[in-house]
């Protein structure tokens, strides 16, 4: 499919949102039941993110767009102290882009990007097998709000109702930081 078909797919999905989704979640998130692994082997302290923003990046770190880690550091920085989360979670599920395991994939992170925010260990993060946290992003924003390529960000409020969406091309900007100023 071309680009500008691509375009006119994502207008039409836009034009009849309430059919695919809304930008804004209906339920929360429930974080004491979502389970995550940390990069590093130890469960994620999930249930502390409840009352907190929080950032959901599906990454890879052989893709073109892996440059965002800088970004998202300093977004991490920048409002960590505020009440934001951002948390990484490395997926292979767009053009085998994240083929290593865990060990390596935080030795890219720490020594390339100087990553210090939370980081998950592998997951799917699309289609019926991803990570339950990804399914219910999938159920409450439709097509356009789930990752449809690596470095796709989702944004949750201190309710735990998804916010907005961004997708990759995006980047770390302008928008996202206004987003993120609103969300806190």
């Amino acid at each position: 499919m071309t680009n500008v078909l691509k375009l006119l797919r994502l207008l039409a999905f836009s034009l009849i949102g309430g059919v695919f989704g809304t930008r804004a979640g209906h339920r929360p998130v429930d974080w004491p039941s979502v389970s995550l692994k940390s990069i590093a082997g130890p469960p994620l302290p999930t249930t502390d993110y409840a009352g907190h923003v929080v950032l959901l990046v599906n990454t890879a770190s052989r893709c073109g767009f892996t440059k965002q880690y800088a970004g998202l550091e300093a977004l991490w920085r920048r409002y960590r102290d505020r009440g934001l989360v951002v948390l990484g979670v490395p997926s292979n599920d767009f053009g085998s882009q994240e083929p290593e395991g865990e060990a390596e994939i935080a030795r890219f992170c720490e020594t390339t990007f100087d990553v210090s925010f939370p980081m998950a260990a592998k997951q799917i993060v699309s289609g019926p097998s991803a990570h339950p946290l990804y399914r219910f992003a999938a159920a409450e924003t439709g097509v356009l709000g789930t990752p449809n390529w690596n470095f796709h960000k989702i944004l949750i409020g201190k309710d735990g109702r998804i916010v907005d969406w961004f997708s990759a091309v995006g980047g770390v900007g302008a928008k996202l930081d206004r987003a993120i100023e609103k969300a806190l």
